[in-house]
């Protein structure tokens, strides 16, 4: 370990207060996992001057906080990692990443904990907890907002409606700005105001090599243009700078729910009708079961603009069908955006399966209504994407899916882990139904092997290997939709 970098003398009083003392646990290393998956066993001289370097703590096993720490958003990932630096700040993700990096060390970040994989974390390796830098500085007058890494998107949304203001977020608000934004972004006002990764202005960071870089148009331009749809492949992201939009958080929206014997029909009109909607215009099925237990389709819609525009523009949805709820009307846009948080809550146990649907064919609208059982699968649903999105050159960032209908997602999800095995093939089954009418996947919600996901990438997969070879060249961040260095 390179002493002037982990040496803090000013610091070194608080460290001794929060690092654990865990000399006894130290005696003869940690054992730990490399890269390559050997097993390996850390220093403990090494060890015990890491948490003294770090602003925040390091966590081993057994240390108070350390299960609260390693435990993340989807309840069927159980891992352990050997060591879980808590940052406090870019300086702490600085030091951690140089360790691991010297040692050839495991690597998984967390920011919100949300990858449906369990990529957060990692079995015997470092895990990068970013969690306590949150912070959102709102600049009303500028239209921006400088965020924390570890922030979650409800804490984005909260600073930015406070001013009127808004920029593109996710719809279950415990999910971490971080890597949503990286993998692209999708949210209910990205056809107004593009993806995540549209309005990504700037960001901080942390690459293979420990270096603090600033990446924007104007500097280290080859990565910000990777970290736009690149996902974590390039560093740990320590702030990201976001556009923000006027925003009114008084939203026109609600849902309209059919029993599910008309979703084939409400669906097939979905089809055409979403076609011709205005920027503003949201609109999203989803499959689901009622509380009673019965198979209904909600279609939930958001109009971020003008409310009597908003009435006219889904009056023909409305009155489609025999409806047996709706509660279209004025709605608080972030009433709207926890309205998922419950039934999306931390420790379920959770399997998903998406991919794009170029258009939403006669024989796509089939196999959606045929595959959904409403029991193994637990939901389907669409993201709607064009407008604004569609606009942007698939070449202009690295997230080359830019003129897609949407994104279809079938997710399972249940308390009981015995039903794994049944439920997370009910999923897949559907999926292979799917798959003839997709043509790639969103990488922030599904993994599949590595040959797929290169070629997700599209056109652009070869000027991100560039990059990655440039800024990465052992892979040392691959807990992600892996773009593997040609060194590598």
């Amino acid at each position: 370990m390179k002493r002037r970098t982990f040496c803090k003398a000013t610091v070194a009083a608080a460290a001794a207060a929060t690092f654990p003392a865990c000399s006894t646990k130290l005696a003869g290393g940690v054992p730990a996992i490399s890269l390559s998956g050997e097993e390996l066993t850390l220093e403990a001289a090494a060890v015990k001057e890491l948490g003294e370097s770090l602003n925040g703590r390091l966590l081993l096993s057994g240390d108070d906080g350390y299960d609260a720490a390693r435990t993340i958003w989807n309840g069927m990932i159980d891992k352990r990692p050997a060591l879980i630096a808590v940052c406090a700040d870019a300086a702490d993700v600085q030091n951690a990443v140089t360790f691991a990096s010297e040692r050839g060390l495991l690597v998984a970040v967390k920011g919100g904990g949300h990858s449906f994989p369990g990529k957060s974390v990692c079995e015997g390796g470092l895990m990068i907890d970013l969690s306590l830098m949150h912070s959102v500085e709102v600049n009303a007058e500028e239209k921006t907002a400088v965020v924390g890494g570890g922030a979650l998107l409800g804490q984005l949304d909260t600073a930015t409606f406070a001013h009127n203001l808004a920029t593109t977020t996710g719809i279950v608000s415990h999910t971490g700005v971080g890597g949503f934004t990286l993998g692209g972004g999708f949210g209910r006002t990205d056809r107004k105001f593009g993806l995540a990764i549209d309005n990504v202005l700037a960001a901080d960071l942390v690459t293979a090599d420990g270096q603090l870089r600033h990446v924007s148009a104007d500097e280290n331009s080859d990565l910000y243009w990777a970290i736009r749809g690149g996902g974590g492949n390039f560093g740990v992201a320590t702030s990201f700078t976001y556009q923000l939009h006027p925003f009114e958080p008084m939203i026109f929206g609600g849902s309209v729910v059919y029993p599910f014997e008309q979703a084939k029909d409400v669906l097939l009109f979905y089809a055409e009708y979403s076609e011709s909607l205005p920027d503003e215009a949201n609109v999203e099925p989803i499959g689901t079961v009622s509380p009673e237990g019965d198979k209904i389709l909600v279609v939930e819609v958001c109009y971020a603009g003008d409310h009597k525009k908003a009435e006219q523009v889904f009056a023909p949805l409305r009155a489609f069908g025999k409806p047996v709820f709706d509660d279209i009307g004025p709605l608080s846009y972030q009433e709207l955006q926890i309205k998922y948080d419950g039934v999306m809550g931390h420790g379920l146990q959770n399997y998903l399966k998406s991919g794009y649907l170029p258009e939403l064919t006669p024989a796509a609208v089939e196999a959606i209504v045929e595959n959904f059982d409403g029991e193994n699968v637990s939901m389907m649903w669409f993201q709607h994407l064009g407008g604004q999105t569609a606009r942007v050159a698939p070449d202009a960032t690295a997230f080359a899916h830019r003129k897609v209908h949407s994104n279809f997602g079938i997710q399972g999800f249940w308390t009981d882990e015995a039903e794994s095995d049944q439920r997370i093939a009910a999923v897949r089954k559907y999926y292979a139904a799917m798959e003839p009418h997709m043509a790639g996947f969103y990488t922030n919600l599904n993994d599949d092997t590595e040959k797929k996901t290169w070629g997700n990438y599209g056109s652009n997969y070869e000027r991100l290997v560039k990059i990655k070879t440039e800024f990465d060249p052992h892979n040392l961040f691959r807990l992600n939709a892996n773009i593997r260095p040609a060194s590598a």
